[in-house]
């Protein structure tokens, strides 16, 4: 995804406050640019990128002997997870890292195969020696969202260049022993003429389902099951009053949700149909806009599965709201004050008790704090208590990476992607320390 919010349904509840879908929201429907970042001129001579990577350097190292950052002490009881092999396969994913806006980045003018669009969000083509940084740094699991509509002929058949490429950058994680997770990213808008969850095009996103993964469970069908498909990101009603959080009482948004059950329940029966290791590959499924309330709301449904509790329920959590994503929001965040924590502690309380309490997977696919200011202590205290309260739940997490590290975007840039340097270490060291 390109941009995302988590649902207003749940902010309303936690905070009292609304979300929209501005373009200041982490919200896929915005192309406006490189995701609202700034790339620096592509002809900049080495020089002057050396020079201000040496500034960059030297302001990082006077801001590390002015602030001392600590790692604070976190204790939650431990939950009782059920012992069974679906939970203990999610557990070993532990700490993972999504390759935003890169696969899944394209253009709104219409079909384009040309492989640079890779790179045309901002971000730089990946290599075997990034991913390998990404293990390196501390990360079991990659996530790699990939677009697939402007890949696609009129019948929806894949350029093989395309599918090429992403087997590639899947088999450099495969190498690291990593777990790879690869979906249907940015399809989910009108203009894709992929998916969207209503009565008038469901015909068309369930046709759009099958024929994309089709195509993908066939190419990967002899992988291990260390590679996990993901049916699709955050289906909603794009442009909607409801886009980003569910009003129970609305017809529209009831009708969006059976109909994401329909899609999942394609998906599902697709992959398992497509034979070799897909006839019980661990498979995830999201609700509505993937928020915790898309598969906490009564009306949605874990797909009938042919494996046994191969379902892996897929959630997106960028929480608390205000200090995780919203701009200008709040930029404090205290790891020992119970109002800091309450939104973390209500939606993962909530998840434990409906879902894995009962024996069923869940991951948190996307998650993240974006950098306000410099206000890095803040957010080592966030990435500690997160970490911990999801680990104590049973849930493992994948932190959200853009690639954005300045500029007046969504900054979530967490690993450089040219030389694979890790921007924040002690974010990281705080994540592993309640992950491990």
């Amino acid at each position: 995804m390109k941009k995302k919010v988590i649902s207003l349904l749940l902010v309303a509840l936690l905070t009292g406050c609304g979300v929209s879908g501005s373009a200041q929201q982490k919200s896929d429907t915005s192309v406006l640019d490189a995701s609202g970042i700034e790339v620096s001129d592509a002809d900049s001579s080495e020089s002057e990128t050396s020079e201000n990577e040496s500034t960059a350097e030297s302001s990082m190292e006077d801001n590390e002997m002015a602030t001392e950052i600590t790692i604070p002490e976190i204790e939650i009881e431990q939950k009782d997870i059920p012992d069974n092999e679906s939970l203990s396969f999610v557990r070993d994913m532990k700490l993972g890292l999504n390759i935003g806006n890169t696969f899944d980045a394209f253009v709104d003018s219409g079909v384009n195969d040309d492989l640079t669009i890779e790179t045309a969000w901002g971000n730089d083509k990946v290599t075997k020696e990034f991913i390998k940084a990404i293990h390196d740094n501390g990360f079991s699991t990659v996530r790699i969202p990939i677009s697939w509509h402007n890949h696609v002929d009129e019948n929806n058949k894949i350029n093989e260049a395309w599918l090429d490429r992403v087997q590639e950058v899947v088999d450099y994680a495969v190498e690291e022993d990593m777990y790879v997770i690869i979906n249907i990213h940015h399809d989910n808008h009108l203009e894709a003429n992929g998916l969207y969850p209503d009565e008038e095009h469901k015909e068309q996103s369930l046709d759009y389902i099958e024929s994309i993964w089709t195509q993908v469970a066939d190419r990967f069908k002899d992988y291990d099951n260390k590679l996990i498909f993901e049916s699709m990101n955050e289906p909603r009603l794009v442009g909607h009053n409801n886009e980003w959080w569910i009003d129970p009482n609305n017809e529209d948004c009831k009708n969006a949700i059976a109909i994401i059950n329909e899609l999942n329940q394609k998906f599902v029966d697709v992959v398992r149909a497509s034979g070799g290791n897909n006839e019980d590959r661990y498979l995830m499924c999201p609700g509505y806009c993937a928020s915790p309330d898309g598969v906490l709301n009564d009306g949605f449904v874990i797909p009938t599965d042919s494996a046994d509790n191969k379902i892996i329920l897929s959630i997106h959590a960028y929480t608390p709201y205000s200090f995780a994503l919203e701009s200008p929001g709040i930029d404090n965040f205290d790891a020992s004050s119970a109002a800091s924590r309450k939104d973390i502690d209500y939606f993962m309380e909530k998840i434990y008790t409906k879902y894995i309490s009962q024996g069923i997977p869940v991951v948190i696919g996307e998650c993240g704090c974006v950098d306000k200011n410099g206000n890095l202590q803040d957010r080592v205290d966030w990435a500690a208590y997160y970490t911990a309260k999801a680990k104590s739940c049973g849930l493992p997490l994948l932190w959200w990476d853009n690639g954005a590290f300045s500029g007046n975007g969504e900054l979530f840039g967490f690993i450089h992607r040219d030389d694979g340097t890790l921007e924040y270490p002690d974010m990281m060291k705080a994540m592993l320390k309640y992950m491990e």
